[in-house]
């Protein structure tokens, strides 16, 4: 006992290094592409507001009008589950998480919109929107009052919106360092992309900035906007997605699929346009093999049916969105865009039904993972990641609480980050 039994071998230690020489270009190349989990906190969902609408009060309006919504049509858990066929004892959960979630925090990621939401406008008048909307995201950030994720979505890289496009971004970054600097929650999303070059002039454009203001190389990341069939198959026959984030140079920071720019691009029907469409389900599968192991996550987009009107009208609008978000869950696409602060109730409905529906089933299966126990599964390191990632993800948006999970599982934060393979969690 205690001495290393001696084996037999038949190849040198040579023959080892020299396959490890061999690969050690392979192994870089897969630790720069595929970086894993950020480890950051990924928000639900998008709110777009157009630029000459944001105001100081727009995100408690928007929580406002979502409660207001959430009291007329489904004003206690009977009638939530009523409306959207969700289990007596979930419901009880899930409506006293989405009205407490609506009055502490009813947008998780807002994007100032100057582009489709926006428009053409004066240069004048959207000169001064863009400098309007600094001032007002730097105070909300220095008042507490912010979303965890804010930023603009910026004219693309065509060529008869471009110079504006660059202009609306340079007065934007520049009077949010005029204020005091980048905030952390700070996003960026460079929409309607075509070309991986396009891609890379947001690269080159954001480096001069970087240098002008002498901040870290690569401190300012992106969204890519994925809503033209070129940014799925390019001309030559290729897929372009992956492409598009190699030229970004590691400041992707997601993917986000535009319903109706790429349906209609398709040549999809107006009345057929939405995220469960065939042709936004191949480009969505396109994006997703693409992103994986990046680091650059995803988001779907969102349904232009709004829940206004009368009751039955607003129950059915609902039904549609609880539907799709819940659908979009089960598919690992866990952020979206709403377009209407009665979408919100159903937003976080779906949300936290999905994660407190799947609570016990994962933490059991975890902790039985990590005690090596028998069950009615055989679990095996990837089913773990799955297992935290799914976990961490209800504790970041509030449907699951640390002390739940820690009771249930027997694992810290810092446990379930490692499982995951995600760096030290981060806040924000």
């Amino acid at each position: 006992m205690g001495q290393q039994e001696t084996v037999a071998t038949s190849l040198a230690d040579t023959v080892r290094e020299g396959i490890g020489a061999a690969l050690a270009q392979v192994d870089a190349d897969l630790a720069r592409r595929y970086p894993g989990d950020p480890g950051t906190r990924q928000p639900v969902h998008t709110v777009y507001v157009p630029g000459d609408a944001f105001a100081a009060d727009t995100l408690r309006s928007w929580g406002d009008q979502a409660l207001a919504a959430l009291d007329a049509h489904a004003p206690d858990a009977g009638a939530l589950a009523a409306v959207l066929g969700l289990p007596g004892a979930l419901a009880d959960e899930v409506h006293d998480r989405v009205r407490a979630k609506l009055v502490r925090e009813p947008i998780e990621d807002l994007r100032i919109d100057f582009e489709d939401g926006y428009g053409p406008r004066p240069d004048a008048e959207e000169d001064a929107a863009a400098a309007r909307a600094a001032a007002l995201v730097a105070a909300a950030y220095e008042e507490g009052t912010a979303a965890p994720y804010m930023g603009i979505r910026m004219k693309c890289m065509e060529a008869a919106v471009r110079d504006r496009g660059i202009r609306t971004l340079d007065i934007f970054l520049t009077g949010l360092m005029a204020a005091g600097g980048l905030p952390d929650g700070l996003v960026l999303t460079l929409p309607k992309v075509t070309y991986a070059e396009q891609v890379t002039a947001m690269v080159r454009l954001l480096e001069a900035f970087e240098r002008a203001h002498g901040l870290e190389s690569g401190r300012i990341g992106f969204e890519i906007q994925i809503e033209t069939t070129q940014s799925i198959l390019g001309a030559d026959g290729r897929a372009t997605v992956a492409r598009m984030i190699e030229a970004a140079e590691g400041r992707a920071t997601s993917l986000h699929y535009g319903t109706f720019d790429y349906s209609a691009s398709c040549g999809v029907s107006a009345a057929h346009q939405s995220l469960d469409h065939p042709v936004a389900d191949h480009a969505k599968a396109v994006m997703q093999v693409a992103a994986a192991g990046t680091g650059v996550r995803l988001s779907d987009g969102s349904t232009n049916v709004l829940p206004v009107g009368p009751a039955d009208r607003v129950h059915a609008a609902w039904r549609l969105h609880h539907g799709l978000v819940s659908r979009s869950l089960a598919r690992a696409y866990y952020q979206g865009w709403d377009m209407h602060p009665a979408h919100l109730p159903t937003r976080y409905a779906a949300v936290y039904a999905f994660y407190r529906g799947g609570l016990e089933q994962a933490a059991a299966r975890l902790a039985a993972y990590v005690a090596k126990a028998g069950g009615d599964v055989m679990d095996e390191p990837a089913t773990a990641k799955a297992l935290s990632g799914y976990l961490l993800r209800g504790l970041d948006c509030g449907a699951v609480d640390t002390a739940e999970v820690a009771r249930l599982t027997g694992l810290t934060r810092a446990d379930l980050d490692a499982l995951a393979g995600r760096p030290a969690a981060t806040e924000g």
